[in-house]
Order: structure tokens, then sequence, then C-alpha cells
């Protein structure tokens, strides 16, 4: 058994390289590194079991940490096959990588797979802790984040749905989703998978040293905000959507909030 969470993330960094090096030798030969976000909701899974199984606390503890990555991995993992991955190009932002890197992409991508595998380990860290928890039942901290994560998940899925029946209508191929939550914020599914970290956070928080696992949410926010998530998603949406100007001018970008109406030159919120 494993007592630090030190060990814990060595193994998973073992396990998230290795894999994370295979698909880069199969997007070397199919020419489509799609697949890399599939890998790398399901690996934090994987590696949060590899951890329950491995860690020396309590079995309560280790069996809901197992429970709470594997039920949020699989369902992203699934939903981006099935949206990215399956019967599909290959997604526009690794296309446009692949083209401003032309002959060195395949060298780049491979330690872009690489970094992908770090930040698995990074997004791994609460359930090491939460898995190395000595303590038998859950406290009412751990309870409310369980009650947060749920919330998460719960937004994402119908955000999820939600999307994926505008994109169904061939009416609206094109344009930005502005139906649901997506009518509140241009990227809810963002907001509610932060919303399901800071939740698996709360939960890490009642376990020894379990607040350095606030690193993942603050982390989250940053990658979306300053890296690759909401920049390299709405560069992507102006120039395949002729309405998202539009959109970017009306809506919230991340927390969801009643739409703002544009009139004559000026915006005031609609209340």
């Amino acid at each position: 058994m494993i007592e630090s969470a030190w060990g814990l993330l060595l193994v998973g960094l073992v396990l998230a390289s290795s894999v994370m090096a295979v698909l880069w030798v199969l997007q070397v030969r199919i020419h489509d590194a799609s697949h890399v976000d599939v890998a790398w909701a399901v690996l934090i899974a994987c590696c949060a079991v590899l951890y329950a199984l491995l860690a020396d606390g309590d079995a309560g503890h280790r069996t809901l940490a197992a429970a709470l990555a594997s039920l949020w991995g699989f369902r992203p993992g699934t939903y981006l096959w099935m949206d990215r991955v399956l019967g599909k190009e290959e997604d526009g932002r690794y296309a446009s990588l692949r083209a401003k890197w032309g002959r060195e992409a395949n060298r780049k991508f491979f330690w872009f797979f690489q970094l992908q595998a770090l930040f698995v380990v990074f997004f791994s860290l609460p359930f090491a802790f939460i898995t190395l928890d000595p303590g038998s039942g859950l406290g009412l901290v751990a309870w409310v984040g369980v009650v947060v994560w749920a919330i998460g998940n719960l937004g994402a899925i119908v955000a999820d749905v939600q999307l994926a029946r505008w994109r169904r209508n061939q009416a609206n191929r094109g344009k930005a989703a502005r139906v649901g939550l997506w009518s509140w914020s241009r990227h809810p599914n963002y907001f509610f998978e932060w919303v399901t970290w800071c939740g698996i956070a709360l939960v890490a928080t009642a376990a020894p040293y379990g607040w350095i696992a606030w690193a993942v949410p603050a982390g989250l926010l940053f990658l979306l905000f300053r890296v690759a998530g909401i920049p390299a998603t709405e560069a992507q949406a102006l120039r395949s959507r002729s309405d998202y100007a539009e959109y970017q001018r009306t809506t919230s970008a991340f927390v969801p909030l009643p739409p703002r109406r544009v009139t004559c030159g000026t915006r005031r919120d609609v209340r």
C-alpha cells in the first residue's frame, strides 16, 4: 500500500505518460489528434481508480474517490468520443496546429501529448488526497462536496444534451447555440465542469493536507480563460459562425447570467 500523495502521483504519471505515448503513435499513423481529449478525461478516472487500489486510506474514502472520478471521467470521455472523434474529421483546433507546425507537427504533438499526461496527474491530485484520508465516514464538508459535484455534473450533462440537439438541426448550421443554458452562458459546459471540480476539492478538503486540492479548480480557471479553453474555442467559433460576434456581445462568457440586449450601440442587462 502507498502511504503518500507523491507516491500515488508518480504511479499516475507513469500510467498517463505511457498511454499518451501510445496515442501519439496512433495520431502519427492517422493524422488526427482529436482522441487526446477523450484520453485526458478517461485517464483521470483510471488514475483515481488506481489510487483507490493502492492507497492506505479508509476504504469508504477510496471507494468514493473511484466512484466520483469514474462517473465524471467516463461521461465526458464518452461524449467527446461521440462528438469529436467517431466518424469525424480532426478537431479544428488540432487541424490548425497541424497546419501551423507543418513538418514539425509530429514532434511537437509528442510533447503536446506528454503535456496532457502532466495535466492528467495534476487533475488527479484531489483523488490522491481523498484515497489517503484515514478518517471513517464522511463529514459535512465532504457531503456538501458530493452535492456540489452532482450539481456540476448535472449542469454539464444538460449543456451537452442541449448543444447536441441544436447541432442536429441542419437549420442551425453555422450559428451559435442560443438555447437553454447556452442562452445564458457561451460556455455553460466549462462553467459546470469547474463547479464539478470545486465539489471534488471540497471532498478532498476533509483529508489531511486536502486544501491543496483547491489548486485544481484554480488551475482550471486559468487554463479556461488564458490557455486552451475559451480563447481557442472562441477563435474557432468566430471563424465558423457568422453570428458569434453578436453572441459574444449579448451572452456571458462563463457564469450563466440573463442575456444582455444591445440597443442603438449600447447594451443593458435584461433582468
